[in-house]
């Protein structure tokens, strides 16, 4: 680094550091490392030798580029931008064209008067003396039009520096507005993301488009562990607006991510052949599908699992070992509360106004029940009502005495414990 240069203005230019090294010009200026003579402070202030317009508007095209910015985006930002700096300095932006090339990093300011006698009145900011215009070309006369080019540099650095900050706020912007209204448009749906950053809050995640999204740690599957550079699917919960910032907020606890995997798993849903009716899941644990068709020659269920459950196994591994049944939708309720409660077999079925009493074979309570008391609480979110579960009066044998922890660890819901011991 050139000798003289002091470290602290590398604070508020941090570009400085590679640009010292490159020898080249600083967001449109060409800066003189020998003339850091005037002082603020304790901070040198470089002086400028010229303004350079080409690497202004490669600089920012390329700035632009890279946050997939279109052209005709770009060239209105640079266009209104550069007007509100005529405006700032003439008063107006009429009589002004502003020619723009990104190709070529070409940038052209002209100001366009009328030639008017030296001894007229109405000379102006539109008007130009006669005297004047000669200055710039010698055969002009009054009457006529003339065209002089503004230069970068007769806006002066404040200027130019501001221009660069508005176009990059311009920019910032843009992308925060793209972003917001991309992931508005897709909640709901499944998107396949870049592990970025593991907190123990949040996995922070990236697009393909390197924008950061969000899975806070509820929104995470209990057996979910990433590391970087995983490719993780997940669904689109919710975009929220933090101090005008949005933040995508990602899912993988949904019941809508079950149905999406379904859908790119199983033809038949993703063409309308099959329905999902609903889905309710104990995210990683277990979750119940409820399917159905108007087709007679589709096996709904059969059609799910896949052959040798290459369909289903697919699932299963993306949901972390997350059991699921489907089920095949019945407007019969008490054949779907039955089927609800797969694997167990239902003996009676009895309805009492919101809630429904089930009875089995006491052999077949531990199942009904489920580990944890999975199985009966989905049944019940997937129908809609509360299940009481009973053994079936005048059962005999043995199997009428059900041990508490052959309930599968013992973990069945205090409710239903209550009935049994009844």
């Amino acid at each position: 680094m050139q000798q003289g240069v002091p470290i602290a203005l590398l604070y508020f230019f941090p570009e400085l550091s590679i640009l010292l090294h490159q020898g080249s010009s600083f967001v449109g200026y060409s800066l003189s490392y020998d003339e850091c003579s005037k002082t603020y402070g304790w901070v040198s202030i470089l002086s400028i030798v010229k303004m350079d317009s080409k690497h202004l508007i490669e600089t920012f095209a390329e700035f632009a580029r890279s946050r997939n910015i279109d052209r005709t985006t770009v060239v209105e930002i640079l266009e209104e931008v550069f007007r509100a700096m005529i405006r700032k300095k003439f008063g107006t932006d009429d009589n002004f064209d502003i020619i723009i090339n990104l190709d070529q990093g070409d940038l052209q300011l002209w100001h366009s008067r009328e030639i008017v006698a030296d001894d007229a009145e109405e000379i102006g900011d539109n008007k130009i003396s006669l005297s004047e215009a000669r200055k710039i070309e010698a055969d002009f006369n009054v009457g006529e039009e003339v065209a002089e080019e503004i230069t970068l540099d007769s806006f002066g650095r404040r200027s130019v520096m501001t221009a660069r900050q508005t176009l990059v706020q311009q920019i910032s912007d843009l992308e925060r507005d793209a972003l917001h209204h991309k992931y508005s448009q897709l909640i709901g749906e499944m998107i396949t993301v870049e592990a970025h950053q593991i907190t123990s809050r949040e996995a922070i995640l990236l697009d393909d488009e390197n924008k950061e999204l969000f899975l806070p740690r509820s929104e995470q599957i209990p057996k979910d562990t990433f590391r970087k550079g995983d490719y993780i699917k997940a669904v689109v919960q919710q975009v929220d607006l933090q101090k005008s910032i949005p933040k995508v907020v990602l899912s993988r606890t949904s019941p809508i991510l079950l149905e999406r995997l379904f859908e790119s798993e199983v033809p038949e849903i993703s063409d309308g052949a099959i329905t999902i009716k609903k889905i309710v899941r104990e995210p990683g644990e277990r979750a119940k599908v409820a399917v159905e068709t108007a087709d007679d020659r589709i096996d709904p269920i059969g059609a799910c699992v896949g052959m040798k459950g290459a369909r289903i196994h697919s699932i299963v591994k993306e949901l972390r070992g997350e059991n699921i049944d489907v089920i095949n939708y019945t407007d019969n309720l008490d054949l779907y509360i039955a089927r609800s409660l797969s694997p167990a077999k239902v003996s009676s079925i009895q309805h009492k106004g919101d809630r429904i009493s089930v009875y089995t074979h006491p052999d077949q309570v531990s199942l009904a029940i489920g580990r944890g008391g999975r199985n009966i609480k989905l049944a019940s979110n997937l129908i809609g009502k509360e299940i009481d579960l009973f053994r079936e009066p005048g059962s005999q044998g043995e199997a009428e005495d059900v041990s508490l922890e052959e309930l599968t660890d013992g973990a069945a819901a205090p409710q239903e414990i209550e009935k049994l011991e009844e």
